[in-house]
């Protein structure tokens, strides 16, 4: 089994669980629509991504 040879310093630790903290999701604003959007990802709103309609928009449902 592995076993540390030496003690971890703290500023190590620290170091390594700086990668744990949950960052905000980014977002940003859709150049068309205006709308925030993940990038990366297509807007729901109009269904475009890239400039090239992917999904049927979404139309108010009554």
């Amino acid at each position: 089994m592995a076993v540390p040879k030496r003690k971890t310093s703290p500023s190590r630790r620290g170091m390594r669980r700086s990668a744990d903290a949950l960052k905000q999701p980014t977002y940003v604003e859709d150049k068309d629509s205006g709308e925030l959007r993940r990038p990366h990802h297509l807007d729901l709103k109009t269904g475009m991504y890239r400039g090239r309609q992917i999904l049927k928009p979404k139309t108010a449902e009554v």
